[in-house]
């Protein structure tokens, strides 16, 4: 049956011999010769599913079981001398084009690309002391490889830097470079704590040869917000403010699917209002229209928005600070969760009569906001704080001084948005997003909310 794969690899422009095939376990086409598939094992020895890859559209990959394959696709090492060391790639293409190479490492491609790393799969790598993680240079897959060295312990990580004389294997084969040259590139995850500018120098070089790539991920729905902080970057700590019933969870909620919807996993920690109401919002959000009115579509729209690496903790109302960020550090080892959202701060606070002093509860508020900064951090993950101001006149436009607490809040935030209402001469209010700090740029500015009660959004129109 391995002739019938030459069309597939001929419209991918691959140019594999049939020893090279041979080399693949599990690799085999459909009936009709329109889909290859690969098959994952668990173990090198259990088919736990498969990754299929079709003709007229190689960029239509698909993994089955979407969510639950724990399996990995393993090609052993040219030559045979009981290499311990792997390349993981995340794309069915990679791995092809690094099985016609000559490589002296195993290849291994991941069951669900850079969106997660199942914790189940793990073990079929504890084989390996060496792991070069070659992904591509998008903003997902930079920040996956980080994340993910963590949970495969990264003093056996290696990272192929994303530039643009080093892309993924597939476009290096296509744009005709040196694949051993680029693979003797790869650079320790971690370095020692007292470093030299030569240690970090290629990072560097990265991050300037990609610099739009390091403004973060951008909004689709809020382009305007773009302009002003250049977009969603990882290791950040975002606080939100507004009056009561300014809209804060509706935004935030919107703000975050944005997010979601371009893949990055995102965890929400509601503790104002419960997951089902979350979820309603965010379903109608993702419809763009009222689900309620039309419930013969319930089922499709479910289908895909259960999809989104989306995940929601089980906690409501007050909720020990250790025991949440317990809940939070389980989930980015499990999930790879790069975004986590708190609404909000108040509603997590007030355990035990203590916590109603005030003191106290400034106390407890600058242990959660000092936390949630060292683990952001840390974590290498976004954290987005909702946080409710203090009581101000109604006439009074919020500012920095205006959220609850004292400065450590502020001081540890990395942006800080308000949501301003804004009373019109005809008594009409009127909604603004202020960005009123912004560390990485410094740029500042704001962006008008016009709601869309249909579809309870914010969002806005490309400019």
């Amino acid at each position: 049956m391995k002739e019938f794969v030459y069309p597939l690899l001929r419209f991918l422009k691959l140019k594999l011999k049939i020893q090279d095939l041979d080399r693949i376990p599990g690799l085999y086409v459909n009936s009709e010769n329109s889909s290859l598939y690969l098959t994952m094992m668990l173990d090198n020895k259990i088919v736990v599913g498969y990754k299929e890859i079709k003709l007229e559209n190689s960029l239509n990959q698909k993994t089955v079981p979407d969510d639950c394959c724990w399996g990995i696709a393993r090609v052993p090492p040219f030559t045979s001398n009981h290499s311990q060391s792997a390349i993981i790639v995340d794309d069915f293409k990679h791995l092809l084009v690094l099985a016609g190479h000559q490589s002296s490492h195993h290849i291994i491609c991941l069951p669900h690309g850079v969106r997660k790393l199942p914790q189940e799969l793990l073990p079929s790598l504890e084989y390996f002391n060496i792991l070069i993680l070659w992904f591509g240079n998008d903003q997902i897959a930079w920040n996956s490889a980080r994340t993910f060295a963590k949970k495969l312990i990264e003093n056996r990580c290696y990272f192929i830097r994303p530039t643009d004389d080093q892309p993924s294997p597939y476009l290096a084969f296509k744009l005709g470079l040196n694949i051993d040259k680029i693979l003797k590139t790869a650079d320790k995850m971690v370095h020692p704590s007292i470093i030299q500018f030569s240690t970090i120098r290629n990072e560097v070089y990265a991050e300037l040869q990609n610099h739009d790539k390091t403004l973060g991920m951008k909004w689709t729905k809020f382009p305007a917000l773009n302009k002003i902080i250049g977009g969603h970057r990882r290791g950040e700590l975002t606080l939100l403010t507004g009056p009561t019933g300014s809209g804060k969870t509706t935004f935030i909620s919107e703000y975050s699917l944005d997010l979601a919807e371009q893949g990055l996993p995102t965890l929400w920690g509601s503790f104002e209002i419960r997951n089902q109401r979350l979820a309603k919002i965010m379903l109608q959000q993702f419809a763009k229209e009222p689900v309620h009115l039309n419930l013969d579509l319930f089922d499709n729209l479910a289908d895909q928005f259960e999809k989104l690496p989306l995940y929601f903790l089980t906690f409501h109302g007050p909720q020990p600070l250790n025991i949440v960020m317990d809940a939070v550090v389980n989930a980015v080892y499990v999930y790879d969760i790069g975004h986590v959202i708190i609404d909000n701060v108040q509603f997590m606070m007030g355990i035990g009569a203590k916590y109603d002093m005030g003191s106290e509860r400034f106390w407890q508020q600058d242990s959660i906001i000092a936390e949630f900064r060292r683990f952001a951090t840390y974590s290498n993950c976004h954290v987005t704080l909702v946080m409710h101001p203090r009581k101000e006149k109604d006439v009074e436009q919020l500012s920095i001084s205006s959220i609850f607490g004292t400065a450590k809040a502020t001081q540890e935030a990395d942006n800080i948005l308000i949501i301003q209402n804004k009373i019109m001469e005809s008594l009409q209010i009127k909604k603004y997003l202020q960005v009123s700090k912004n560390r990485y740029s410094g740029n500042l500015g704001v962006m008008s909310l016009e709601f869309n009660k249909q579809s309870l959004s914010f969002s806005q129109q490309k400019t």
